[in-house]
């Protein structure tokens, strides 16, 4: 397997990672300081409340990242066009 890592700039990395089989995944992570991280950060799964029929609503969190070069990085929110 190979990794590579690939820095856009100061807060946007890219990791491609290709596999035995050809098989190429890339991923786009964002780098954020402490005082910047989204309110989803730090956990999996948030109650949320109730809907209308009573059914208990989570909110889903991010709650995989890495630090590398004094950034927290978390996978980036997908862009809309």
């Amino acid at each position: 397997m190979k990794t590579t890592f690939r820095i856009k700039n100061k807060t946007t990395m890219f990791v491609t990672t290709t596999n035995e089989h050809d098989k190429t995944t890339r991923i786009e992570y964002k780098g954020y300081v402490v005082g910047d991280l989204p309110n989803s950060f730090g956990f999996k799964y948030k109650f949320n409340g109730y809907d209308d029929d009573g059914d208990k609503i989570y909110k889903e969190g991010k709650y995989q990242w890495f630090k590398f070069r004094g950034l927290t990085w978390l996978v980036a929110p997908p862009k809309t066009f």
